[in-house]
């Protein structure tokens, strides 16, 4: 065989190893799915990489979706052990990887502006729930206390109002500093997530964040319906 095609060879049979073996957290040795795990590969110069989207090829290693994990397997060396490999992780590895999933929640949240499948301002996001349109809403960190008390009031008036429905999910992950610099002129205060694909990926995102951030299990959207 040629050099690249024993290359192909090896990562096909890493690829098949770590789908037979399940993912596994290298730190907590528990195991969990793609949308509670964080996959790790070893990059060209010998660095630890986060593939979120679990395409980049060679051997994988799985972390807990967790801040604290993460700081954890970097501190333990634990990466060296799980990719089998002489790699480096670096002591940021943790902020770098909380960026990434920050930028992937913008980044959906543009996707469900341009469906139409996201709305910002209070009058709206209110509307929204009150309507039943609204699968989850959104705050900023910045947000005044009096117009995240209206909207609550609005997401347990329609959880009342529907005896069979889960209580509208909120999520308030982002400083007013983070919306400017992810979502510029797009930044919102209130902001609410409807139905369909786009806005299902934002409730997606937004709990792999709040889980990643506070360790905390993912919130259920309006239908009662937790990560897929």
């Amino acid at each position: 065989m040629t050099r690249r095609t024993d290359h192909l060879v090896a990562e096909r049979d890493e690829a098949r190893e770590e789908a037979v073996n399940g993912r596994t957290c290298i730190v907590t040795r528990t195991s969990g799915t793609p949308e509670t795990l964080i996959r790790f590969v070893a990059g060209p110069d010998g660095q630890v990489v986060p593939d979120l989207k679990r395409e980049l090829p060679g051997r994988g290693c799985w972390v807990t979706a967790s801040r604290e994990t993460v700081d954890k397997a970097v501190a333990k060396k634990a990466f060296a052990r799980g990719l089998k490999a002489d790699v480096k992780a670096s002591p940021d590895l943790g902020e770098l990887v909380d960026r990434l999933l920050a930028s992937q929640f913008a980044g959906m949240i543009h996707m469900a502006r341009k469906a139409g499948q996201f709305v910002t301002g209070a009058a709206k996001v209110e509307l929204a729930v009150r309507s039943g349109e609204a699968i989850a809403v959104f705050h900023s960190k910045a947000a005044a206390a009096d117009g995240v008390r209206k909207i609550d009031q609005a997401r347990k008036a329609r959880h009342l109002g529907m005896e069979t429905a889960a209580e509208i999910p909120a999520f308030k992950l982002l400083s007013g500093e983070e919306m400017d610099a992810l979502l510029g002129e797009n930044a919102f205060i209130h902001g609410a997530t409807l139905a369909g694909q786009a806005g299902e990926g934002v409730v997606r995102r937004a709990n792999l964040l709040e889980r990643y951030r506070t360790g905390r299990p993912e919130q259920k959207d309006a239908a009662g319906a937790t990560e897929r």
